[in-house]
């Protein structure tokens, strides 16, 4: 008996410690890794960032509420969502994560984090879906007049967002015509992830991203022979290359550097590593829908959701 009280005791410890251990840690999960393509296999641009307690969204584009969903994510505790710049392949999902997760019993405000535009944005949206407001807060359901309310901020560089341990830093990126664009460094316990957004090279990526343990970054790669139209020179002109995205992580050195925003989405993954692998060698991931990583004293992927 004093053997199996033991044991029930043992387990229980080890489980309380793994558990401490955990919350010490940032868990990122790559929502979605596309771009405006409407590909089953890469929603779009999209990820959650989970430390202290804290449930953050980082763009929110085609999908984001149903990988939510999928991977049994309270959607009322998701309540901060960043935007790193306002094209419409980040912010289509905006409406179902604010009005579903308060269907599903938000009880808090939405709060909206993003470069100038936003708050004009999310009050266009709070007109757009008016109807559907009044009637499931004052007609029908009868759902919290709080949880459906919006707060949205245009921010500049610098701390945007400071709680229980974690701090959230926006830095301007370079994608070309569309200013301002954000990249955002999440800092939590010792642990720090960098996400870059939509951007071409950037120095201030560099900058900001010095020390850090995971860069989830973008890639533009085009498939093997693939024709290259006047658009879509522009377009890549925007983005960033595996090669130069290679030449960003040998100076940053991250833990772990993640592609995320694969474009065109039909370039393999052996591509992208080919390219990447001229000008870098050191921890590379290409971003797969869900996959889940953890940053605590390793930086890993533990596998997809």
């Amino acid at each position: 008996m004093n053997r199996a009280r033991n044991m029930a005791l043992w387990l229980a410890i080890s489980c309380l410690l793994a558990a401490g251990a955990a919350a010490q840690e940032l868990r990122v999960t790559l929502l979605g890794t596309g771009t405006p393509r409407p590909l089953m296999e890469r929603f779009g641009a999209s990820i959650l960032v989970e430390a202290g307690g804290e449930k953050m969204v980082f763009d929110c584009g085609r999908g984001c509420t149903q990988r939510l969903y999928q991977m049994k994510v309270p959607l009322a505790e998701v309540n901060h969502l960043f935007l790193t710049h306002l094209h419409s392949d980040h912010t289509t999902g905006i409406p179902d994560l604010w009005l579903t997760g308060w269907i599903f019993e938000r009880k808090q405000p939405f709060e909206v984090i993003g470069p100038k535009g936003t708050k004009e944005m999310m009050q266009g949206l709070e007109k757009a879906y008016a109807f559907d407001i009044h009637t499931r807060r004052d007609v029908d359901e009868k759902f919290s007049a709080e949880g459906v309310r919006v707060i949205a901020r245009d921010v500049g560089e610098g701390v945007v967002y400071e709680k229980n341990g974690v701090k959230v830093t926006a830095f301007l990126v370079d994608h070309g015509p569309v200013k301002p664009a954000f990249g955002y460094r999440i800092d939590y316990n010792g642990r720090s992830v960098v996400l870059s957004g939509d951007t071409r090279p950037s120095e201030n990526l560099v900058k900001h991203a010095q020390g850090v343990d995971l860069l989830v970054h973008e890639v533009y790669a085009e498939p093997a022979g693939a024709q290259i139209d006047a658009i879509e020179e522009r377009i890549i002109a925007h983005h960033t290359t595996p090669e130069q995205a290679g030449e960003i992580f040998t100076r940053v050195k991250p833990k772990l550097a993640v592609y995320s925003h694969i474009g065109r989405g039909t370039v393999t993954r052996e591509e992208i590593i080919r390219g990447t692998r001229k000008t870098y060698s050191g921890p590379l991931e290409v971003g797969e829908d869900l996959m889940v990583i953890e940053v605590g004293k390793e930086v890993k992927v533990v596998g997809h959701f």
